[in-house]
């Protein structure tokens, strides 16, 4: 499962929507992931060092961005309009959709347009 920024902050905001699935994935042994976009929005903050601390222990894997990924996210910024601010979700949806894992986003309107090019919502 790889969590878009909006999880990683929801995840340690305790009693959130976000934070209540975080917790739930792990209890069912779910390894978490998040792209190195996704993870640098989140350090961007404004966040306490225990939230950073919190966010790093759950996760498997931050996953770097390759040339691969960069293909990928390339072709879906041209393919779905090349919307202005996009091609952070674009990077963030390839390195999902790569791994052959779901994204868990609370932002659904960013990420649907990459629906049809093979990424799974969460």
């Amino acid at each position: 499962m790889f969590l878009d920024t909006n999880f990683l902050i929801g995840s340690t905001r305790s009693g959130t929507p976000a934070a209540l699935q975080v917790e739930k994935w792990i209890i069912e042994g779910e390894p978490l992931h998040a792209s190195a976009i996704a993870w640098a929005e989140y350090l961007s903050g404004p966040l306490l060092p225990s939230e950073e601390q919190a966010s790093r222990a759950i996760l498997h894997r931050i996953h770097p961005v390759d040339e691969t990924i960069a293909m990928l996210a390339a072709r879906l910024f041209n393919e779905t309009g090349r919307r202005s601010r996009s091609l952070n979700d674009c990077i963030i949806a390839a390195t999902a959709m790569l791994a052959q894992q779901p994204l868990a986003t609370l932002n659904l309107a960013d990420f649907k347009p990459f629906v049809p090019f093979g990424l799974q919502m969460a």
